[in-house]
C-alpha cells in the first residue's frame, strides 16, 4: 500500500489495521459497543423530556473514526437494534419501536444522516486534520441533530403530564431540546477532538 493511500484511510483503518470483511466487521462491532456504552451515560433533567446522554459524543466519534458510509451504517444498525427491543438506547423512554413515539425520536432518526455528513466532511476537508478544523467539521452534524430533535418536539404530538397529546411549538421545543444541551455538546466536541488526536498519536507510535 502506498503512503498516499494509507494517509487517505480513515482513522479506524489505522487504529485497527487490516483489510477485508472480517476487519470491517470488527470495526463496526467496536463502534456499536461504543454507542451502547455511551448511551448508558444518561442524566434526566426535570424541565425537559430529553435527558443528557453520551450518545451524541459517540455518534460524532464513530463518524470521524469510520468515515461517512461506514459511520452511517453503524448508526443505522444501532437504530435497528434498538427498535428490535435490544437495550441499546439511553434508559429513559419506551422500549423498542415505542421509542419512535417519544420525545427523543427526532434525535435518534437524525443520527445516521449526521454521521454521514460528519464523516464526509472529515474525509474530504483537509483542514479537518488539524484540531480546529476537526472541531469545525463536527458542527454541521451537530446542527442537523439539534434541528431534527427540535423539529420533532415542535411538531409531533407528545404525551403531556395531563394525559393529553400536545405539540410544544418551536419556542418551547428550542428551550427544551436545544438550549440546555449546547454547553455540554460543545464539551463533547472538544472531547472528540482530544480522543481523535490521542488515537492518531497512538497509531503513529506503533
Amino acid at each position: 500500500m502506498t503512503e498516499a493511500r494509507a494517509e487517505a484511510r480513515v482513522l479506524a483503518d489505522r487504529v485497527i489495521p487490516g483489510e477485508g470483511f472480517l476487519w470491517d466487521a470488527a470495526r463496526v462491532a467496536a463502534a456499536n459497543l461504543l454507542l451502547v456504552l455511551c448511551a448508558r451515560i444518561a442524566v434526566p433533567l426535570p424541565w425537559t423530556p430529553v435527558p443528557v446522554t453520551g450518545q451524541t459524543f459517540a455518534v460524532m466519534l464513530v463518524a470521524v473514526l469510520l468515515g461517512s458510509r461506514r459511520g452511517a451504517l453503524v448508526l443505522a444498525l444501532y437504530l435497528l437494534e434498538g427498535l428490535a427491543g435490544l437495550p441499546v438506547f439511553q434508559p429513559f423512554g419506551a422500549p423498542g419501536v415505542g421509542r419512535l413515539f417519544g420525545p427523543t425520536a427526532g434525535y435518534l432518526l437524525s443520527y445516521p444522516f449526521a454521521a454521514f455528513l460528519t464523516g464526509w466532511l472529515v474525509e474530504r476537508w483537509r483542514a479537518a486534520r488539524a484540531p480546529a478544523g476537526l472541531f469545525a467539521a463536527l458542527l454541521p452534524g451537530q446542527v442537523l441533530t439539534f434541528a431534527a430533535g427540535c423539529a420533532w418536539l415542535a411538531l409531533m404530538p407528545l404525551p403531556m403530564a395531563t394525559g393529553t397529546l400536545q405539540t410544544m411549538g418551536w419556542s418551547r421545543a428550542f428551550t427544551a431540546g436545544v438550549l440546555p444541551f449546547l454547553p455540554g455538546d460543545l464539551l463533547k466536541m472538544a472531547l472528540v477532538v482530544a480522543a481523535v488526536r490521542g488515537a492518531e498519536y497512538a497509531s503513529r507510535s506503533r
